[in-house]
């Protein structure tokens, strides 16, 4: 949630505004946020920095949306979900609330248009997109059901702070999927936010999620596990984390330049069977039992992948390819 007390940084609005200003300043479609938590914020401090109006920002709890609306220079209404009847008219609805609640916050929507639309309090373009990478478009049927075109746009970030996060939307990839003339309107935004982005099959979206998943969060828990390791080297977990980060710095600069093929280094890659049986023997007899088998598959798992791309870039002969392998085989029944 938005941290109280917080101010945006000087260096935030400059740098956004050096990449607006690099555009010719156009009309933006109005915006409400539903789900004013870390993403949903993030885009509010983003987007008002292009020049997008934010109309209103709602959360549950009317704090937090306060919370938000302190840090968004337009200072949109702040609303509870229990409000949506007085949600300003805006051209777009983006809905940043957990997945589990998009569908019943678009029904929760459609019914308060259906009750407003007597009124004319309605927007002329009526687009809504939801950012959840998991779900496609179809969790907002109940909004096209009232006349909004809807979509999803994902930003392939982790948010773990609206400031930080909102610098982070600029220039991510975004995956969009749905409706043409939400789709547009997607795009245009991430334009806008100085990203880029692409489109896939609204059936893709749990197996595209599954490999931002394992990009980002398994790797997350991968060095929880990794860091684990080493406090059983009587290291504290604060010297585990500093040790293994420069590491992971070194490998993921090795991954934007190269393939994951020519990037792998270690063991695997040279096929050395020796330092393999020595982790696996380490692995069974320094670790506590009810970490043994949990390492010991980790290892035996990510290890056969590692061997896959030692294969395909033809950094170790067959015979020392196939003593990795049988090695690996092997570990869960020693």
């Amino acid at each position: 949630m938005p941290r109280e007390n917080a101010h945006t940084p000087a260096g935030k609005k400059s740098a956004f505004n050096d990449r607006k200003r690099s555009k010719p300043l156009l009309s933006k479609p109005s915006v409400s946020i539903i789900g004013a938590g870390r993403l949903g914020t993030a885009f509010a401090c983003a987007l008002t920095a292009c020049d997008y109006p934010i109309s209103a920002v709602v959360n549950r709890r009317r704090r937090h949306a306060e919370q938000a609306r302190a840090l968004i220079d337009a200072h949109p209404q702040a609303l509870t979900a229990a409000q949506l009847k007085h949600l300003p008219p805006s051209d777009l609805l983006l809905i940043t609330t957990p997945d589990d609640a998009i569908a019943e916050t678009a029904s929760r929507l459609a019914e308060s248009f259906r009750q407003s639309s007597s009124s004319g309090a309605l927007p002329k373009q009526r687009i809504a997109l939801h950012t959840s990478g998991a779900l496609s478009s179809k969790e907002l049927a109940s909004l096209r059901d009232v006349g909004f075109a809807i979509g999803s746009m994902h930003p392939l970030i982790s948010v773990s702070d609206p400031l930080s996060g909102a610098e982070s939307l600029c220039e991510a990839f975004y995956c969009i999927e749905g409706e043409a003339k939400a789709v547009r309107l997607a795009k245009r935004m991430v334009g806008d936010l100085g990203g880029q982005s692409f489109t896939i099959k609204a059936q893709q979206k749990a197996l595209y999620h599954v490999a931002a998943v394992m990009a980002s969060g398994h790797a997350v828990a991968l060095f929880d596990f990794a860091a684990q390791l080493l406090c059983h080297c009587d290291l504290t977990e604060r010297a585990a984390h500093r040790v293994l980060l420069p590491l992971l710095r070194s490998t993921l600069q090795n991954l934007s330049v190269q393939s994951p093929r020519r990037a792998l280094t270690g063991p695997f890659a040279r096929c050395d069977a020796a330092t393999v049986r020595k982790h696996l023997a380490a692995l069974r007899t320094k670790l506590p039992a009810p970490i043994t088998e949990d390492a010991l598959e980790l290892y035996t798992l990510l290890g056969r992948r590692s061997l896959q791309l030692a294969e395909q870039a033809n950094t170790g002969s067959t015979a020392r390819l196939q003593e990795v392998a049988l090695l690996l085989e092997e570990a869960p029944e020693q």
